[in-house]
C-alpha cells in the first residue's frame, strides 16, 4: 500500500505563507493562522507542501488503509483557501450563514477570499468541524 504524503514537515508556516505570489491570499493566511490557533490552542505545523494543520489523528480503515493526518488547517491554494474541517449536524445551518463558497458538507471548504465570507461563522463552522472530529477520533494537539 502506498505511503501517505502528506505528513508533517520542518517547514515554518509563516516562511511558507510569506512566500506566497498572491498579497490577498498572504493577508488572508495570517488572518487563519490567528483564527486557528484561536480556535484550536494548537501550534500550526506544515503538513507536505500547501497544508498548515492543526493537531493530528491516526486513522484506520476496514480497508487496511491507515495513516495520520491534521485534525484541522488550512491550504493557500492559487484558485482558492481551502479549510479543512470536519462535518456536524450544525454544519449545514451555519454554511447557509457563511458567505460566498463551495464544498463544506464533506471535509473541505472553498473560499475565494475571506472577505467573502463572515469571520464569525467560519469560526463556528471549523469549532464544530473539530468538535465532530474529535467525536470519531483520538485528537491530539
Amino acid at each position: 500500500m502506498a505511503e501517505n504524503k502528506t505528513k508533517p514537515t520542518e517547514t515554518k508556516p509563516k516562511d511558507f505563507i510569506a512566500k506566497l505570489d498572491n498579497d490577498t491570499r498572504r493577508e488572508d493566511s495570517l488572518t487563519l493562522l490567528k483564527l486557528f490557533k484561536k480556535i484550536t490552542g494548537w501550534k500550526a505545523t506544515m503538513w507536505g507542501p500547501s497544508i498548515i494543520g492543526y493537531g493530528a489523528y491516526h486513522y484506520s480503515y476496514d480497508s487496511g488503509r491507515t495513516g495520520s493526518v491534521c485534525a484541522t488547517g488550512f491550504s493557500p491554494r492559487k484558485a482558492n483557501l481551502v479549510i479543512y474541517a470536519g462535518t456536524g449536524p450544525k454544519t449545514k445551518a451555519l454554511l447557509k450563514k457563511l458567505g460566498k463558497h463551495k464544498g463544506g458538507l464533506q471535509q473541505c471548504l472553498y473560499i475565494n477570499k475571506l472577505a467573502d465570507v463572515d469571520l464569525a461563522v467560519l469560526e463556528d463552522v471549523i469549532r464544530v468541524g473539530l468538535e465532530q472530529t474529535k467525536k470519531s477520533w483520538l485528537v491530539t494537539g
